[in-house]
């Protein structure tokens, strides 16, 4: 369920930065509101993902394909040109997109486990950082 919602908000990033550039600067009220709802629902799912799949992973993953997607509506609406070589670094970026689906796993549901406290802690309420050196 975490890598649906993760493509899903991926396709909103694509959205948002699409009314982004139609906006004119903040100054069309139309694409304004479709980017404000587009950026929350997008930054939401990448949240709610990044509880199963681990940041880097679910990070690359969103960029890759809402960039993608973003070029691919600019070009689809005749804003930007096609050409051989951006059409072939957007495959690049899909199939490493793929790729990191095909390595990658699911983290533990970490949120809900118990969290040890100061007196449980072996460093004594040090940080990690601290008793490592």
């Amino acid at each position: 369920m975490a890598w649906l919602i993760l493509v899903v908000s991926a396709l909103f990033e694509a959205v948002w930065a699409t009314a982004l550039g139609e906006s004119n600067g903040f100054t069309e009220l139309g694409p304004v509101v479709v980017f404000l709802i587009g950026i929350v629902i997008s930054l939401g799912g990448l949240a709610y993902a990044m509880k199963a799949i681990p940041v880097g992973v679910a990070y690359s993953v969103w960029v890759g394909i809402g960039a993608a997607l973003t070029v691919v509506l600019a070009v689809a609406r005749g804003n930007e040109p096609v050409s051989l070589p951006k059409l072939l670094f957007i495959t690049g970026i899909v199939g490493c997109v793929i790729g990191l689906k095909l390595v990658s796993s699911t983290v533990p549901d970490q949120q809900n486990a118990p969290r040890s406290s100061k007196h449980d802690d072996p460093d004594h309420g040090q940080d990690s950082t601290h008793a490592m050196l």
